[in-house]
This record gives C-alpha cells, sequence and structure tokens, in this order.
C-alpha cells in the first residue's frame, strides 16, 4: 500500500521541474539526507532501486554458499559462529529490500525481477566453496572488499538506505574477522592445511577484486552517482585501498597473493597489482559463471518451497486484522 502510494506520488511529482532539481542538486552538495516521500529526480530513483536491491539480492544469495558449510564445519564453535553469520546476510537482505521499497518498487517485484534474471547480484557469488578453508577466504576477502564498498555508503545521500547501512557494516567487520581468524588457524596448522589456505586464497583473490565494479573508465554511471552523492569513493579508489590492506594481512598470513606482478610502489605509498581479467568478469555477470545457474535455482527453489511460511503469516495478519475490527 505504501508503495503504490510512493509510485503515485512519483508520477506527479518526477515532472524534473528546474526549480525542484536546482533544490535537489542543492541538498546533495550539502550532504543532506533525501527522504522517501522527498522530491527526487527520477533517474535518481530508478539508479537507487537498482543498486539497492541489488545489494539486498547478494546479500541473500550470499547466504548460499556458506550455508553449504554449517554442517561440515571442523567444530560445534566453528558451527556457531557460520550460522550466525548466514542468519545475518538475511538480516542484511531484509533490511535492504525495505529500504528499496520506499523507493516505490515492491518487494515481490524486486525478488521476480531476481528470480527471472533481469536483475543482477554480485559475481562473487557465483565461485564455489571447495574446501573448508573457501569460508576463510570468503570471509576475509569478500567480506573485507564488502566493508571497503559499504563503508562509505554509511554517508550516501538516500536517508533510508544510510542507515540500514550502520548495522550492515557492523556485522561485516564481525564476518570480516572470523574468516581471518580461520585462515590464521590453517596458516599455522598441518602442511595440509596450509596449502588448502593458499589454494583458496588463490581462487577467491580476482573475483575479491572485481567486486569493485569495472575501472571507472568502463562505468558510465558512476560519475552521476558520485555527483548525487550516491557513491562516495570511485571503483578504483576502493579497489586499490582494499590491495594494500590486504597485502599486509597476507604477510602476516604467510600465505601469497597470486599475482606476480604485486610490488610495493614507493612513490605513490601504495602496492601496484596485476591486470584483471574483465573477460571473465562480464561472463559471470551475464550468467556464465561456474554457478550462476545453480545459485540462482537453488534460490528460486528455496522461495517456492517457502510459500506455506508466507501464506500462513499473511494469513495469520488478516485474521488480527479481523479479530481487532470485531
Amino acid at each position: 500500500m505504501y508503495t503504490t502510494e510512493l509510485q503515485k506520488t512519483a508520477k506527479i511529482a518526477n515532472l524534473e521541474d528546474p526549480k525542484l532539481l536546482e533544490a535537489f542538486e542543492a541538498r546533495v552538495a550539502a550532504d543532506e539526507f533525501i527522504e522517501p516521500k522527498d522530491w527526487m529526480p527520477e533517474a535518481y530513483r530508478r539508479t537507487l532501486t537498482r543498486q539497492i536491491s541489488q545489494h539486498a539480492h547478494s546479500e541473500i544469495v550470499g547466504m548460499l554458499p556458506e550455508g553449504n558449510w554449517i554442517t561440515r564445519a571442523p567444530s560445534l564453535r566453528r558451527k556457531a559462529i557460520l550460522l550466525a553469520k548466514v542468519q545475518d546476510e538475511a538480516g542484511h537482505g531484509l533490511y535492504l529490500y525495505c529500504a528499496a521499497e520506499t523507493l516505490g518498487t515492491s518487494r515481490e517485484q524486486m525478488i521476480e525481477a531476481l528470480h527471472s534474471g533481469k536483475a543482477k547480484y554480485s559475481t562473487i557469488f557465483n565461485y564455489p566453496t571447495l574446501t573448508w578453508a573457501d569460508i576463510g577466504a570468503i570471509g576475509w576477502l569478500v567480506d573485507g572488499a564488502a566493508i571497503m564498498n559499504q563503508v562509505p555508503l554509511q554517508r550516501t545521500s538516500y536517508g533510508p538506505y544510510a542507515r540500514a547501512m550502520v548495522r550492515v557494516c557492523k556485522e561485516e567487520s564481525f564476518h570480516q574477522r572470523q574468516g581471518y581468524e580461520i585462515m590464521i588457524a590453517l596458516a599455522n596448522g598441518t602442511a595440509e592445511q596450509k596449502r588448502m589456505a593458499q589454494d583458496a586464497l588463490d581462487r577467491w583473490w580476482w573475483p575479491s577484486l572485481m567486486m569493485f565494479g569495472p575501472p571507472d573508465a568502463n562505468s558510465p554511471n558512476s560519475e552521476q552517482s558520485m555527483r548525487w552523492g550516491i557513491k562516495r569513493i570511485s571503483n578504483d579508489a576502493l579497489r586499490q585501498k582494499f590491495v594494500d590492506a590486504t597485502a599486509d594481512q597476507a604477510k602476516v598470513l604467510g600465505v601469497s597473493l597470486p599475482d606476480p606482478e604485486l610490488r610495493w610502489n614507493l612513490e605513490r605509498q601504495s602496492y601496484d597489482f596485476g591486470a584483471i581479467d574483465w573477460d571473465e568478469f562480464w561472463r559471470v555477470v551475464n550468467g556464465d559463471g561456474p554457478c550462476n545457474r545453480q545459485r540462482l535455482a537453488e534460490r528460486v527453489k528455496a522461495w517456492a518451497e517457502g510459500a506455506w511460511v508466507r501464506d500462513a503469516a499473511l494469513a495469520y495478519a488478516n485474521w488480527q486484522t479481523l479479530k481487532e475490527a470485531a
């Protein structure tokens, strides 16, 4: 109902009146939050809907690679931690779907777009988790990259998104630490455990760098998103920050990043690193990754099998409403 009202408001208000647009641009430039009922350009609304819904989809689909290891975790402690982490990801998806709904698109529409293949999610979740070390690598690298991306979003110009990211970032910090702890244990374990940790790092390193998106020169929407305050830091700057932090962490672990061109640049005070295979990135984006079909099929299956829970909750809510009315 609220979503429908927002859609009606958007059709009436979004006439791109120059005065409204000027006032909007001034608020963004002053670092004010834009709220759901405020006037906004239709392109701003569309951009946010796409970004926030894709973020939500990524949190939900991201539960699948790790959920596969809950029953196979090597100890009760590890099982409890991983279970809590996967539960956190479900909560992140919920916060983000709620934030996206305030822009006038219903959750049902967003989920239908995901299941039909129209909507995207992070390419990183289309890679398999082959060993327990992958859970460590995901926590350390994937959640580490997510934090780099998401901390600036706490200052994004759209209020509901920024507020949702405060809790998400706190929990992602926990996720990154649990992953690094797993890698520490493996890197200081048996020879086989050390090999397992290095193998996981070798497989997850480059996909983690791709999480920041294509180079700035090939990212046509980035400039406008930066101007609107949706993004605060460019793709390339975030990627460089991640490499600089992770390269030093790898030294502590005693593992080697799989990049022969990685070296410290004294003049730039940052690491130089090798070329990313963007052909692979776009293949995965377009549905031809190692697990694209599997992940989407599992998500659609889970949605169908959970229909009775949604129906029961709706029926109970309707019953409560009738009871209160009586």
